[in-house]
């Protein structure tokens, strides 16, 4: 009789953890950014023990090939349930393909968010609201303050001035500048960081956006003419030199500066916590001049409109959405996060990137010309690489930039 029921309840405690097992959820989870993952694994980790029935499985892409993969995946019936979606233009292209769950039922949360992030996760269109915005970015120059210490530099105000620096570490044998052309989106971002103080910053932005002016304007033009004054600080075979080169070389001290994004500093630091770097704004013209950053909203987190498991991944995104990530993005990723009321007094890394943010400008081609085909980002990307190799000279990147958009973009054909 004992047998027996020491059978009985072994079967039944075999029929509870089948049962257990069965309620399980799983939702998968894509990135771009896999110098992120033990990050998102810590965050997977305290969503999983509040949400015991609900797994998080997480799939980092590297960011150019991300894009492709995800459209493959979802126009496929698959991909993952949640994923990183990009802002802006990138978020319209899937959106409007019906690849993404609108999300102000799901996650009451974005109520409370800032206007700014939100329009980066809003479409044009129908107005809604398709994705979580993690993470504001700003570009501007790295720089290592130990071998600045090491030669008497100073950070600098103007343009001449930063053209002293890099010559100065040039003539100690070192490599002034990290940054190669190797990918095309790196030297949109070096635009980004350098241009718009010889643009003329948001008078610019908003006089082409609306169609008042057009990139053959000779501010833009000449303001591209600046980046080839950086070529003989940058590595020797510059266009060969790849996003990961660049990293390493600013990570492992054997350069002064990187013209980057602020969502660089958490890796740079993950990777040598000894490396003593600081940040400034791109230099100016003239002394007295404003120091402008780009602004803009990195991206979101957003739903698969295909999910399976919506219910879990709605959970998943309101926690997206919550003060734990917002934390963690602020203390370990050090990027300015969307998450509304974070408190930002821990990290004085982000203290000094909100002060750059008070002269702000939006990121040209990402907030004004990502919504068709070409993009000004694939534009100026092709274009900049071009010049940046010597192909052609400034005035031709403008063209090239000009002819494209207008092939779509009303505002200038009006011209």
């Amino acid at each position: 009789m004992r047998f027996k029921r020491a059978v009985l309840l072994s079967v039944l405690a075999l029929l509870m953890l089948a049962s257990a097992f069965a309620q399980k959820t799983t939702i998968n989870f894509w990135t771009w950014r896999p110098e992120d993952v033990e990050v998102y694994n810590r965050l997977i980790t305290t969503f999983e023990t509040a949400n015991p029935g609900i797994d998080v499985v997480q799939t980092a892409h590297k960011s150019t090939d991300y894009n492709t993969i995800l459209s493959a995946a979802l126009s496929g019936g698959s991909g993952p349930d949640v994923f990183q979606s990009r802002a802006y233009g990138g978020l319209e292209t899937f959106a409007q393909s019906g690849y993404m769950e609108s999300l102000e039922k799901a996650v009451p949360e974005l109520k409370n968010f800032d206007k700014a992030p939100l329009r980066g996760a809003t479409s044009i269109k129908d107005g809604k609201i398709y994705g979580v915005p993690f993470a504001s970015q700003t570009l501007f120059v790295y720089y290592n303050k130990a071998i600045y210490k090491q030669l008497g530099l100073s950070v600098p105000d103007t343009w001449d001035q930063f053209l002293a620096n890099l010559e100065a570490v040039k003539k100690a044998g070192l490599q002034p500048i990290a940054n190669g052309g190797k990918e095309g989106w790196t030297l949109e971002v070096m635009m980004g960081a350098i241009c718009p103080n010889f643009y003329g910053a948001n008078d610019f932005f908003n006089a082409v956006v609306a169609g008042k002016t057009n990139f053959q304007d000779p501010r833009f033009v000449a303001a591209i003419g600046k980046l080839k004054e950086l070529t003989p600080y940058m590595p020797d075979l510059y266009m060969g030199v790849a996003y990961t080169d660049m990293q390493s070389a600013f990570i492992n001290e054997q350069a002064a500066h990187f013209i980057g994004g602020s969502f660089e500093a958490g890796y740079f630091a993950a990777q040598n916590p000894k490396l003593d770097f600081d940040v400034f704004a791109a230099p100016v013209a003239k002394k007295g001049d404003s120091h402008y950053v780009s602004v803009y909203a990195d991206g979101n987190f957003s739903m698969n409109s295909g999910s399976k498991n919506k219910d879990a991944a709605a959970k998943w995104l309101r926690f997206l959405a919550g003060k734990d990530t917002g934390n963690a993005f602020i203390k370990e990723l050090k990027q300015v996060s969307a998450v509304p009321g974070v408190d930002t007094s821990p990290s004085p890394y982000i203290s000094k990137v909100l002060s750059l943010q008070k002269f702000n400008t939006p990121y040209l081609m990402l907030v004004g010309f990502r919504y068709n085909q070409p993009t000004g980002s694939v534009l100026i990307q092709a274009a900049l690489q071009g010049f940046m190799a010597g192909k052609f000279d400034a005035a031709e990147v403008a063209r090239q930039v000009q002819e494209g958009i207008a092939t779509y973009y009303e505002p200038f054909k009006k011209k």
